[in-house]
């Protein structure tokens, strides 16, 4: 999934992005609110991880800003205050979960993960197709029952594929969900990876390529 978080605390900031980058999310950074909403009016991010306490643009504003504007992200917002009054206040917002700090990695990356399975349209737990199983929680990949050793990007590809089901998924949105914001839009590293992609899942070839279209899996 492609994920904004967006903290004041570098050093927080970047320990969560390494962490989600780590289980195959695409992940941008942004240190205020400012900086937040002119990321969010550029990307199409599928989870926004949203300090409440920012400089520049309140996380609350934030979160006021990606609702009104109708945005399909669901909002995780973050905050040191961890009374009843304050997850009330960031729910009412419009936020989707609340997590007071401090807050262990792994249980943040399982919110990420359950607010995914909430997109609209809802991500099924579990993704199956032309005999490929991909599983996002425990980033296995298999193939008619052959586990399969994906790298992060490799993984990131797939499963937007796979949810695609069936349809055609161009270069460039292949790009914008597996990859930052920093990835070069002229350099042939969506190709690269769907080769090697191919090469990893085997015969007979499942991913095919739809000359000036993308790339299926049919």
């Amino acid at each position: 999934m492609r994920v904004l978080v967006v903290e004041d605390e570098r050093i927080l900031a970047d320990a969560i992005a390494e962490w989600l980058r780590d289980e195959a999310h695409a992940v941008d950074t942004a240190g205020d609110g400012e900086s937040a909403l002119e990321r969010i009016a550029v990307n199409d991010y599928d989870v926004v991880i949203l300090d409440r306490d920012l400089p520049l643009v309140h996380g609350d504003d934030v979160c006021r800003e990606l609702v009104e504007s109708e945005s399909t992200a669901r909002v995780l917002m973050l905050t040191a205050a961890g009374e009843i009054g304050d997850r009330v206040t960031g729910l009412s917002l419009g936020a989707d979960d609340y997590l007071p700090k401090p807050f262990a990695f792994a249980e943040l990356s399982a919110r990420v993960q359950a607010l995914g399975r909430r997109a609209r349209p809802a991500l099924p737990p579990v993704l199956r197709r032309a005999g490929i199983t991909l599983d996002p929680a425990r980033r296995e990949v298999y193939r008619n029952g052959r586990y399969v050793p994906l790298s992060n990007k490799e993984f990131a590809v797939l499963a937007e594929l796979l949810r695609a089901e069936g349809a055609v998924v161009s270069s460039e949105r292949l790009l914008e969900k597996a990859w930052d914001e920093n990835a070069d839009p002229f350099t042939g590293v969506v190709r690269l990876t769907v080769l090697k992609l191919r090469r990893k899942l085997g015969d007979p070839p499942v991913v095919l390529t739809v000359p000036g279209a993308g790339y299926r899996i049919p």
